[in-house]
Order: C-alpha cells, then structure tokens, then sequence
C-alpha cells in the first residue's frame, strides 16, 4: 500500500472510502514522486513549511472570492498583496522559489496583485538598465516606494510591436524625452494594476532622435504623484473595466499628453541616447526582449500547473463520483472507470507532467544564455526566441482546450464556481495572447525553422534543438507490434519524422511564391496554414523530446520511473493517434500501425489507472491552494457542496427583495386576470 501525502490536509476525520481505495491501489510512493517535482526532499519539506506560512496566516482569510463584487475582490486582493510583502520581510523569505511559493499558497485560485511589479517590471530593470541607472531605481523599487507595471501594449497594437504608436521623441535643449499618444489607439492598454494601484511604468516607445525614427526603446514613467496618488500633468489614466477573468486586478489604460522625463529614464543598458541626440545601437537587435523570454519560459511551467490543478479536480471527482451501471443490477461504477472518461483525463494529467519538466527545462535554458550574455555571447538568443515564442503558444492552447475538456468530464457541476474551473480556466486563458498573441509567436517559431532549413540547403548545418532538420529522415517507422510504441526512441523518430517533413514543406511552399514573385512578406501570408503546421509539430516533438529525456535522467525509485515512463508514452502515443493523419500522410505509418498505437494506448490507460488518484496528490497541492470542492482531498464532495450553496448570501433572506418588487406584484395580477 502506498503511503499517504503528509502534508496535504484533510478537512475532516472521515475520508470518502473510493478515494481511500485510489489510494491503496497505488505502486508508488507519493511523496517520492512529489520530490522529483520540488527538486528534492528538503525542498519539499521547505516548500511545505513556506505555506504554511501563508495558509495559517489569519490575515489571509476571507470570505469566498465568488461571494465578492469587483471592487471588494480589488480591495481584498491588494491588501493580501500588501500583507504579503510585509510578512516576507518579517520572516526574511528573500529566495524566488519561496516568495512564489509563499504568495502562490496565500492566492489561491487568484492572480497575485503587484505581479508585474515584481515580475516585468523589476526584471526590466534588472535586465536593461546600466548599473548606474540601477543604482537608483532598484532601491525603489526592492523597497516599494514606488509600485510599477510594464506598459508595452496599446488600444491599437499588441504582439506587433514595431506598429506601437507612442513616441518618445529626444529634446536635446533640455535634455528630454518628450512622451506622447498621438492617436486614441496609442493609449496603453490592458497593463495590470496600471488603472489604479502603480505610480510608475516601464513604457515601451518608439524612440525619435534627430527626426529618425529609432525603434522601440523602454523608459521609465512616474505616473502618479508620491503624495496623493493622482496622475501627474499630462498624463490621464484608469481601469479599463471588467474581463473574462482577473476580476480582482486593475488593467489599465494610460495616454500621454507632452510628457517630459529626463533623458536617464530611458533604459541604456544595451542602446543609449547621447546628450547631444546621436544613437548607440545595441550589440544584436533582440537584447530588449530579455524579459518577454523570461516571462514566457514563465508561462510554459505555468501551463503545466494549471493542468495539474485541473487534473486533481476532475480525477479525484471522477473517483467518488459514480453514474450510470456498467453492469445490470450492480452497483453504480466510479465514473473513473469508464474508458471514455480516462480518455478524456489521463492524456491530460500525461501533458501536465509533460509541461511541468518543460518549464523548468526552458528556464535552464534561459539561465544559460543570461551567463552567456554576461561574457557577451549572443549566438544563442535567435533559437531561444524562436523557442520560448513557440512553447508558450504550444502550452498555452493545450492548455486552455484541456481545461475545458476537463471541466466537461466532471458534468455539471463542473460548470459551478464550487470546482474552482470557472475561476482558474477564465485566470489562465489571456495566456493565449498576453506576451505575445499565439498565432504570431507561432508563426516567429516557424520562420525560423525556415531560415534554419536554408542553412541546411547552403551546407551551413545547424545544431541544438533545430539539429533533426539536418539529419536523414527514417522514411518508414520500425513499429512491428504493439510493445514498439513504448519504444520512447520510436516515439521520438515518428514525431521528428512528421516535423521534419512539415518544416520543409512549409519552406518550398515559400519559396515556391517567391519564385511566382511575390513579396517575402506576401509569400509568407499566402503560406500561414502550412507555416503554423509546421511551427506546432516542431514543438510538439520538442515536449516529446524532452519529456523522454527528463523521465530518463530522473533519480527516482524504479516505481516512480516507471508509471512517469508510462506517462511520457501514453502523452507521445495519445498526440500520434490525435494527428493520426500527419503520420499517416507520406506512408511513414501504415493503417496496421495505427491500429497497434489505438490497442498500446488502451493498454497505457489501464497502466496508469490504478496510480490516476495518487499522480495527481504526488503534485501535492493544497486544498486551500486548489480551492475547488470537487477537487477536495477527503473526497467528500456533496456535503461541502450543499454547505457552500447555503453560504450564497443571496440565501440570506428566505424572502428576496425581487419578490416585493417584482414577483409578488406579477403574480397577483396575472391571479386577478384568471378570476376575470
């Protein structure tokens, strides 16, 4: 029998008997497996400790979010924000990891207030300012004297930013920088905590010196007086009203009128303003998009939590929900045992391990190239760009369509704020197109695999991750019986197959419109449907890849391997029978073949079926942190259902206001007209 999670609460003494069953069934150790996630034992012990912190913290209680109105969840959520920074000075928490995991357990199913102040902002600043700048703001900042936010996006643009509108246009005479929003649609727009909280912004804006047009360049804004928080002169802004999530966070708008800063506000790490106008270009063109990578190399990791967290909700509810009968007469099955619904979850749960190693795969990726930058080393920047940009548009879709589909599984009660899925799925959508909107991130990624293939062609090479694009196809797949499709070699050969075939393709497909004429841009636009296939079988067989290799290089007991093994297979085996066509389109599998992957992934389902309960408790997430009733450890969902219906303050009154107002006027009338 498996051991417990120490750590997780259970909310009461009774545990629902099918979820305990789960449990008892497992092959591996929990815990085990919750270490390979946290990076060791001591971790997981500190991780625990660190929420603790926040989650036995009584200033972090209140009342439940779907009980608030926006203004109170505002309120609420920048006093938690607040409280935050102060307990984790008192506690001297100053490690990354622990400030997320300390205000990661104090959210719940939130977004974190003052986010991009301690993201996008201070990494900004960080990453692009000289050290004399930093000297100067980072004490500001660190201190939160100042709360900032990161203003790239505008009313009229997003994701392409050499179309943004601001200006900031040098004054030599003062020594200036002078900002301004020449049309309604260059406001920015959507910055989080812009429309009420922050007094000064990373604005990102074309830079105008000596009347040339420089590109986009970020400076830094005071938009809010230290003493009573109003806009200074020239500068209007405000919230731009309620979204489809983020209802506690104040995305805002912000236009300039004439706005002058001093010339040291503009960030001159990498390019500079001299006093007299003249330009200093940076070394490689994309050095400003540092922190974009970061914060996408962010996202990806992120993508793997949420499915986690969608993952524990629908498969500790499809183990103590039971429906329907698999047998006449006999008692009502877990719905977990239907093969419909592991079809519908394990592939899922298969994805959200797979993102989970992704993100801490790519931010190694990327702390390599800061120490590369550091010794001024470029080379690699092209590739992670191209990478990041096309993961986090990979993860993110996946994402948001396996949230859904897990939503779906859990029927209608999956629909009621009690799940936590309407919170979390609307928290994580903008996924989809914050840092970059997702078809065009896809498309950068493919476009460099094109540039990629005609290094190929001129006998250039390249290496890396874009290294199977020079390598000889296998024109057909080895695959012999059902068993080969566990093979993770075969697995990772039909997926480099299909990319391959799919990158060049796309790439004679350009070319081919060049050759009628067309312009390059024009060639490219007339070839999005094959450029985006392209882009998204590349990065499936990255996730592929790596997922393979993390399970491989793993110190973990052989029970643990193992059903992680059986994980990595069913996620590459599930996306060849989901793109079953892609496989099938130049012979490389036969029908035959197909037919062994439909059968080895029926058995995988069977494989991971009994450890589906305690894979999801091996993420070890808190039910405070989780915040769904469907997704409760104890398993007893329907008592704490009808609790959380009574706690509706609109069962405050057995008789609402609406029946004196409305109802009861509407129905003596219509009694009245009968008895005419």
């Amino acid at each position: 029998m498996a051991a417990s999670v120490v750590g997780v609460p259970v909310p009461s003494s009774r545990v629902n008997p099918d979820i305990q069953k789960e449990r008892n069934t497992a092959t591996f150790d929990p815990l085990h497996l919750t270490y390979v996630l946290d990076g060791g034992k001591d971790r997981t012990q500190r991780r625990r400790y660190v929420e603790s912190l926040a989650l036995n913290d009584p200033a972090f209680k209140h009342k439940d979010l779907s009980f608030m109105d926006r203004e109170e969840r505002y309120t609420n959520s920048i006093r938690k924000a607040i409280h935050t920074v102060r307990r984790l000075r008192e506690l001297e928490i100053t490690d990354i990891q622990e400030i997320n995991w300390y205000k990661g357990a104090n959210i719940g199913t939130e977004v974190g207030n003052l986010g991009l102040h301690d993201s996008m902002f201070s990494h900004t600043v960080a990453t692009q300012m000289t050290d004399e700048q930093k000297l100067t703001w980072e004490p500001l900042l660190h201190n939160y004297e100042i709360l900032g936010t990161y203003a790239q996006t505008e009313l009229g643009h997003g994701t392409f930013l050499r179309g943004l509108e601001t200006t900031a246009t040098y004054d030599p005479a003062t020594q200036e920088f002078v900002l301004h929003s020449p049309t309604l649609t260059a406001m920015k727009w959507w910055p989080g905590n812009l429309g009420k909280t922050c007094t000064h912004a990373v604005v990102a804006a074309q830079l105008i010196s000596k009347g040339k047009s420089l590109g986009i360049h970020m400076f830094m804004v005071q938009l809010r007086s230290l003493e009573d928080h109003m806009p200074l002169p020239g500068i209007e802004l405000g919230d731009i009203g309620p979204k489809f999530g983020y209802a506690n966070i104040d995305n805002g708008f912000l236009r300039f009128d004439h706005v002058r800063i001093p010339r040291e506000n503009m960030f001159m790490k990498y390019s500079q303003i001299e006093p007299d106008g003249s330009y200093v270009a940076p070394p490689a063109a994309k050095l400003t998009y540092g922190s974009m990578i970061l914060i996408r190399a962010f996202i990806i990791g992120g993508m793997g939590r949420t499915l986690a967290k969608g993952a524990t909700i629908s498969i500790r509810y499809s183990a103590v929900r039971r429906q329907s009968e698999l047998m006449p007469g006999a008692k009502e099955p877990q719905v977990l045992e239907y093969q419909s619904q592991q079809l519908k979850l394990f592939p899922n749960l298969a994805t959200a391990y797979a993102f989970t190693f992704l993100g801490r795969q790519m931010q190694d990726m990327y702390a390599r190239y800061m120490s590369e930058l550091s010794s001024g080393e470029y080379s690699s920047l092209p590739e992670l760009h191209a990478t990041a940009a096309g993961l986090k548009a990979f993860t993110s879709w996946v994402m948001i369509a396996g949230m859904e589909e897990m939503r779906l599984a859990c029927g209608g009660h999956g629909y009621s704020s009690a799940s936590a899925f309407p919170e979390i799925y609307a928290n994580q959508n903008p996924a989809a197109t914050y840092e970059g909107e997702n078809t065009v991130m896809m498309l950068q990624t493919a476009r460099y695999l094109l540039k990629c293939v005609r290094n190929v062609r001129a006998g250039k090479g390249v290496g890396g991750v874009m290294s199977y694009l020079a390598e000889t196809p296998q024109p057909r797949s080895s695959a012999a019986n059902d068993k080969d499709f566990l093979c993770s070699k075969m697995l990772t050969e039909a997926y480099k197959h299909v990319a391959r075939r799919l990158v060049y393709e796309a790439a004679d497909r350009v070319t081919d419109s060049l050759k009628k004429g067309r312009a390059q841009v024009i060639a490219s636009n007339e070839n999005h449907l094959h450029l985006l296939r392209a882009g998204q079988a590349h990065c499936h067989l990255y996730v592929v890849d790596n997922f393979f290799s993390a399970v491989a290089e793993l110190a973990a007991p052989d029970s643990v391997k193992e059903v992680l093994q059986a994980l990595a297979s069913l996620y590459a085996v599930h996306g060849i029978i989901q793109n079953r066509g892609e496989f099938l389109y130049d012979g490389y599998l036969t029908g035959d073949q197909l037919a062994m992957a439909d059968r080895q992934l029926i058995a995988l389902l069977g494989t991971i079926r009994p450890n589906a309960v305690t894979l999801v408790d091996s993420f070890d997430i808190h039910d405070d942190i989780l915040g769904s009733i469907l997704g409760r450890y104890d398993g007893n969902v329907y008592e704490n259902l009808y609790k959380w219906a009574k706690s509706s303050p609109l069962n405050d009154k057995e008789v609402v206001d609406a029946y004196d107002l409305h109802i009861k006027p509407f129905l003596r009338e219509n009694i009245a007209k009968s008895k005419l």
